[in-house]
């Protein structure tokens, strides 16, 4: 038995999987995040941790059983400072933060972007590591003077597990990382004036590399001490491995509170964009590279305007069935993070917009159109980052099947879903008994496919309204950069 753990957001799963893959037992606990109303979202790794603890020896006591392995994943960029005995020097801060939205204006402005782009491939954002550091340099420098690691949230809990301070090459790949080479690009640091703190980067660790528990990580997780632990590759890359992706060309959609559209590409064949956005992400296969063009929008731009409507997550079947595919001439942008998007352009002045609102409209409208623009944004997504192949869809968005059968009619071909609520946790899972030395067949670990297929009635329909909102969104950063500067 493995015990996978992914650190979600908000949300920490645990799961424990057989030698066969089949779930034997699974756990969850909500984890804090702070919002605040300037656009900074933080975390605590104390309570962060406690989670961890609390799933894995909920899926323990369940199972009777103790694991060969624990294997974690979770929420890549950020920023989480520590230690050198891995406690944090400040509140680790979030991916979905927007305090350095000032500072990647000036990059892009500067040319900087575009120079570490150029570098490596990763479009720069707020949530990024890189502009966070810059920030902090420049408003709280105490904090990196009295850091040791600058990282991310998995390699900050196997610190605490273990006391070993290393880092997926999956989470460095953003944004300092050379993905083909698995090292970190010098020019980049320097580019972004940081290269006074390149101490802080934890070297990569190697593919599938084993930790082991020390004495207070066993007695955090009621485990021996020794037990092997794995950590990586953070979530966007563990679901591709869960889901099976091994055919380059192929994709995946998460539909989560990260918009996550990702398509495998072969190391040394990477496509650049005119405009600099998304990520060159590392995989446990060094021949394999994920293009992802994870957007900001998801679930979280569904779940305003549900509750700004007064419904609930049960009504969005019956409102998507009650308003048609256009949603009566109602037309949205979703961009609601406080730092504004990412992929696949990146501009810390984005924000939402509904139109086409008349007496007429009704609420359901309103969220047919908020989950046509979703769509939208993820066929804009995987415009960029070269689909051509199987299309594997999951997270909590598409267990609603009217709104994944809007994804299938958007994005004009089938979706191949899994009923699997952990793909994540699955794909840390096959990751764990691979450096166990388990020969793993993917197909028999990969849960079985069911096939949604676009509706061949609406593709003009969709294909026009595809068409006003790039038109729309072009306008819109116009206007952004005239109304914010």
């Amino acid at each position: 038995m493995i015990t996978a753990v992914d650190i979600g957001t908000s949300l920490t799963k645990a799961a424990a999987f057989d030698d066969s893959g089949r779930v034997l037992a699974e756990a969850s606990r909500q984890s804090h995040l702070e919002h605040y109303p300037d656009g900074r979202v933080e975390q605590d790794l104390d309570d962060v941790v406690s989670t961890v603890a609390a799933v894995v020896r909920d899926v323990g006591e369940r199972t009777g059983q103790q694991p060969r392995a624990v294997a974690l994943t979770g929420q890549g960029d950020g920023l989480w400072l520590r230690d050198s005995a891995g406690r944090p020097v400040r509140q680790p801060i979030s991916w979905m933060d927007g305090r350095a939205a000032a500072v990647v204006k000036r990059w892009q402005r500067d040319g900087v972007s575009r120079q570490v782009y150029e570098r490596t491939g990763n479009g720069l954002f707020p949530g990024a590591q890189g502009p966070l550091l810059a920030h902090l340099r420049d408003n709280e420098p105490e904090s990196l003077r009295d850091a040791a690691v600058a990282g991310y949230c998995v390699d900050s809990v196997l610190h605490v597990l273990t006391g070993e301070i290393s880092v997926d090459a999956s989470d460095a790949s953003v944004p300092f990382l050379d993905a083909d080479t698995r090292e970190y690009d010098e020019r980049a640091l320097e580019a972004c004036g940081l290269t006074e703190f390149r101490h802080l980067l934890p070297k990569p660790a190697r593919p599938r590399q084993l930790f082991e528990l020390d004495a207070n990580g066993a007695e955090l997780l009621g485990l021996p001490q020794g037990l092997p632990v794995t950590a990586g590759p953070f979530d966007l890359p563990a679901c591709a491995v869960g889901g099976g992706l091994h055919e380059f060309g192929d994709g995946l959609l998460i539909v989560g509170t990260t918009l996550a559209c990702q398509v495998l590409t072969e190391s040394g064949n990477r496509r650049w964009q005119e405009e600099p956005s998304g990520m060159w992400l590392c995989t446990p296969e060094e021949n394999q590279l994920l293009h992802g063009m994870p957007a900001m929008v998801g679930t979280a731009s569904l779940d305003w305007v549900l509750d700004l409507l007064g419904m609930e997550i049960g009504d969005l079947g019956g409102a998507l069935e009650a308003s048609p595919p256009g949603a009566n001439d109602v037309s949205a942008l979703p961009f609601l993070a406080p730092g504004g998007e990412r992929s696949p352009f990146v501009d810390p002045r984005a924000s939402g917009q509904i139109s086409g609102v008349r007496l007429g409209t009704s609420r359901s409208d309103v969220v047919r159109a908020v989950c046509e623009s979703v769509a939208y944004a993820a066929r804009h997504c995987f415009e960029a980052a070269g689909l051509n192949g199987k299309l594997v869809a999951c997270g909590g968005g598409t267990r609603s099947h009217p709104w994944a059968q809007v994804f299938a009619d958007v994005l004009g071909q089938p979706l191949h879903l899994t009923d699997d609520p952990g793909m994540g946790a699955r794909g840390a899972a096959v990751t764990a008994a691979r450096a166990l030395g388990d020969e793993v067949d993917s197909g028999e670990w990969t849960l079985p496919l069911r096939e949604v297929r676009p509706n061949p009635e609406v593709r003009e329909r969709y294909e026009d309204g595809y068409r006003r909102y790039r038109e729309t969104l072009d306008s819109m950063r116009e206007l952004w950069r005239d109304w914010m500067g």
